[in-house]
């Protein structure tokens, strides 16, 4: 199953792209950084339809709280700045309701 190391390596995508314009805009780095963002975001993009899932929508959804946990992930490794136990319980909150979206029993559908 590469359900969810797909969807690890999407958000990281995802992230670092949209850091890298971050980087750009906000901490005055080089418009040169938009170069590997943009090639993240595009890696993201196809990271995200090699998803098995049946509609998009929930494929999305449950990237989303993969998506927060390895966001938090980041501002910890990257940005030096750790997570609260605040980040840690809505982070755990968020991965069982994508657990729960990604694998629930889909009865008569």
């Amino acid at each position: 199953m590469l359900t969810i190391p797909i969807y690890v390596l999407a958000a990281f995508a995802e992230i670092g792209g949209c850091f890298a314009f971050w980087s750009w805009l906000r901490l005055d780095r080089s418009p040169l950084w938009l170069l590997p963002g943009m090639a993240s975001l595009g890696l993201f993009a196809w990271a995200l339809t090699r998803i098995d899932a049946d509609f998009a929508g929930r494929a999305y959804a449950a990237y989303g709280g993969i998506y927060i946990l390895a966001s938090l992930l980041w501002m910890w490794a990257v940005e030096g700045s750790r997570p609260d136990r605040w980040d840690a319980v809505g982070a755990m909150l968020c991965i069982a309701g994508a657990m729960i979206v990604l694998f629930g029993p889909r009865g008569g559908q």
